[in-house]
């Protein structure tokens, strides 16, 4: 069975150990169920990421929707803050090592910026609990001194949109979590 911890660094983020069985045919994996998640609404579309080694995506939030990532192949570096200001652990951040032996799956609730970065070639599943329509999209800057995320060494491929993020200082007051 799986087990689902709290992040300690951040409240309403979940960390599943999931469960490898296998055989000489292959493995089989349980990724999500959602009852492992206490208050998570139904997911309603699933997504694939496929990241080059060096790629760093981030940092993104949604004032709205839920994700849930799974690494289905590769290494990755999750990075998440804190970004909600009534939440008991604004401000702070954490990483997790996500892939290649660290079969986890990652609850990221409304309001906790997230981002990852690609240790080698990946690829990413997600679940998201709102439709994607562009509108629940926004960003922080990913070296934001502010924030403080030590990310992985290494070269760092970036978007011109996640280049484009701003810092912390300035985020527009409607698009911040509460």
């Amino acid at each position: 069975m799986s087990e689902v911890q709290p992040l300690k660094q951040i409240d309403g983020v979940f960390v599943v150990s999931l469960q490898s069985h296998g055989d000489e045919r292959g493995r089989f994996i349980e990724t999500f169920r959602k009852e492992w998640i206490p208050g998570a609404q139904e997911m309603v579309q699933g997504n694939r990421s496929d990241s080059k080694q060096g790629v760093l995506r981030g940092l993104h939030y949604h004032l709205f929707q839920s994700d849930y990532w799974y690494v289905v192949a590769g290494r990755a570096v999750a990075a998440l803050y804190d970004f909600r200001e009534s939440s008991s652990t604004s401000g702070n951040w954490d990483l997790v090592e996500m892939g290649d032996g660290a079969d986890v799956g990652l609850y990221i609730p409304p309001g906790v910026a997230h981002g990852f970065y690609a240790v080698t070639d990946v690829t990413l599943t997600y679940l998201v609990d709102q439709y994607f329509d562009g509108s629940d999209e926004f960003g922080i800057k990913y070296d934001d001194p502010q924030v403080g995320i030590v990310w992985p060494e290494g070269d760092r491929i970036l978007s011109e949109r996640d280049l484009a993020n701003p810092p912390l200082d300035g985020v527009d007051a409607e698009n911040r979590p509460a």
